[in-house]
């Protein structure tokens, strides 16, 4: 009825309030129509819809900018930027991203998808609007939620923020039940209070006269602020940001377009720190989502009347990497109790639900704060507890200093679960795993080991909790499909030879040793025969090993999930001191699509591997 005619976010102010609560139900509609289709982040972006519409009928975007934190939430805020006529192509391979992308829209100022960051973008933006001449101050308002909270970077960014003074308005969208009682008629009454024109005029009036014309003003300006904060606080929860510099308005119900249009509208007029404090229910308007906002979180393709997920057809049957991390850690922890398990806020994701329901004792979830997590684990260490870190590749990247100085420093034995290495498919350019093996690979004394199925993964942990070492274990987000080789106990620093060939030898470490397996077959019916080396190890690497299997041969090649240029290739190049064929990934950032047409795009897929070894022989052969 209205969102077809909604090309742009001028075209919203066209509409009045009942007009814009029967639009959230359309963009309600068309993100759940969409995202059954596709997966994605459903609940967050159902539970921002009023949100975003308030945002947007009350900025001028895009000259105003708004930043989100992570962008779990954007969907609307795509839908209203115009890209609603390819909101189906969704996390869909040259389609629209997850995510905010900045090279998708100018209504985008930044491509985001890790958390806490939302303030300090903004209020470098608010710094270089008050630096450079321009024509128009434009507004900035940056939207975090509670898990945002959870990470220290955003309190760096609140505090320097307030600090500063500068004009910015944060919102802090939270869905939390502790909260939820504070929405009442109180806290609106209060709230209308506080941010009606003539108090804050009163306001501002009064501090002026205070600090110009009456001796001792600075005396009663702290004895007025200190007033205001006592009645403010007997009913919100605000004096924390007060304290820090920001004026604190909330909370208030987001999804009531009738109160969240005129609060934004008022706040929107003051000048320096503001932070407005609105309170949503995840997985608004859609009854599965609301029941269960943590699988609805980040979900697959569903059904849209049972709200059932369908499950992909390509497992063929064989339990994921994350599964049976979970359920081996469980198994683990029953033998010794010194095991414990921590993550930052994704026990489902990384599979450690499950020793969170049997041990929840010794379970740690550190919200969004992966380099809390890790230095908090060197703690548990030092005190002869044996600390299971899980964390995405992705996310890992924002605790390297803790890897280097709390961990591998003091020769801690803590375990890195390294989930979602690799491609790890629609969530794209900020998910992908790519860099763990090169910046992991240059700390000392830090354990690299990378299995080929399932059965290694199982075995790879064990060792690492026996080693009394910093280990890191790096596994990808699929299914642990095993080859047809024999399988052969672990042994420390020592690789497997899987195959005896003549022609070449090919080193392939964790995924790539099942598609290089299949490679290898293709070849050998062409009348190509090639070695095969489970390297195992990314560090210490089985150097004696590969020297055996590559002494007479005129073709090496490396086979990695990973940045070709920084992993092993690299290492048994220069190790060996001649050519090594390098098939792995570039060094750019991969885009969003499923993980079998990326694997198929950049070269790891069987077919592909073969095709690449083929022509290297024949060039050079």
């Amino acid at each position: 009825m209205y969102l077809e005619n909604i090309k742009s976010p001028q075209d919203l102010k066209k509409l009045n309030l009942e007009q814009l609560t029967s639009l959230s139900g359309e963009i309600r509609r068309r993100i759940l129509e969409v995202v059954s289709q596709t997966g994605g982040h459903l609940a967050s972006s159902l539970g921002a819809v009023e949100l975003v519409v308030s945002l947007h009928y009350c900025l001028d975007t895009p000259e105003d900018k708004i930043v989100f934190d992570v962008g779990h939430q954007a969907y609307a805020h795509k839908i209203l930027t115009g890209r609603n006529p390819g909101f189906s192509t969704l996390r869909q391979y040259q389609g629209l991203s997850g995510f905010p992308s900045k090279d998708e829209s100018v209504y985008d100022p930044f491509t985001s998808g890790h958390s806490s960051n939302a303030v300090s973008l903004g209020l470098g933006l608010a710094c270089a609007r008050d630096l450079l001449p321009e024509e128009k101050k434009f507004k900035v308002v940056c939207v975090i939620g509670d898990g945002s909270l959870s990470g220290g970077l955003c309190f760096e960014g609140l505090n320097n923020a307030g600090h500063l003074k500068k004009d910015i308005l944060v919102i802090l969208n939270t869905n939390e039940l502790s909260i939820a009682p504070n929405v009442g008629a109180i806290s609106n009454y209060l709230n209308k209070i506080i941010s009606l024109p003539v108090y804050n005029r009163f306001h501002t009036n009064v501090e002026n006269f205070l600090k110009t014309r009456v001796p001792r003003g600075s005396r009663l300006l702290k004895l007025m602020s200190k007033f205001e904060e006592g009645i403010k606080g007997l009913f919100v929860p605000g004096m924390l940001f007060e304290e820090i510099g920001f004026r604190y308005f909330g909370p208030i119900d987001g999804h009531n377009l009738g109160i969240m249009v005129p609060t934004l509208k008022k706040i929107l007029e003051f000048k320096g720190p503001r932070l407005l404090h609105v309170v949503t229910k995840k997985g608004r308007g859609y009854p599965p989502a609301e029941k269960d906002p943590v699988k609805f979180h980040g979900v697959g393709r569903f059904n849209l009347d049972s709200g059932q997920v369908m499950v992909k057809n390509d497992t063929a049957g064989a339990k994921s990497y994350t599964e049976i991390f979970g359920e081996k850690m469980v198994r683990l922890a029953r033998e010794d109790k010194r095991i414990v398990a921590i993550t930052a806020a994704m026990p489902e994701g990384t599979g450690l639900d499950k020793i969170r329901d049997i041990f929840p004792e010794r379970f740690f979830d550190c919200g969004i704060a992966e380099a809390h997590a890790v230095c908090f684990a060197a703690g548990l260490a030092r005190q002869g507890l044996k600390p299971v870190v899980a964390v995405y590749s992705t996310f890992l990247q924002r605790a390297y200093d803790q890897i280097i100085q709390e961990v591998s420093l003091q020769g801690l034995p803590v375990v890195l679960a390294v989930d979602r290495a690799g491609i790890t498919g629609e969530d794209g350019v900020t998910h992908q795993g790519l860099f763990d093996i090169a910046y992991l690979k240059t700390v000392p004394g830090l354990t690299i080991m990378a299995p080929a199925d399932g059965r290694e993964l199982e075995e790879m942990l064990e060792f690492a909790l026996r080693l009394n070492k910093p280990v890191a274990i790096r596994y990808p987000r699929a299914s642990a499909v095993s080859g047809k080789w024999k399988f052969s106990p672990l042994e420390p620093g020592r690789g497997l030879k899987i195959k005896e060939g003549a022609d070449f030898t090919v080193i392939a470490l964790g995924s790539m040793v099942f598609e290089a397996d299949k490679a290898l077959e293709i070849l050998e019916k062409e009348g190509l025969s090639g070695s095969l080396i489970n390297a195992r190890f990314v560090y210490p690497l089985d150097m004696d090993l590969v020297r055996e299997e590559c002494r007479g041969k005129r073709f090496v090649f490396s086979v990695e999930e990973g940045l070709k240029d920084s992993g092993i290739g690299s290492v048994i190049a220069q190790q060996l001191g001649s050519p090594v064929e390098r098939i792995g990934l570039p060094a750019e950032f991969i885009p969003h699509g499923s993980r079998g047409l990326l694997l198929e795009k950049y070269g790891l897929d069987a077919e592909r591997i073969a095709a690449r070894i083929r022509e290297v022989i024949k060039k050079n052969g």
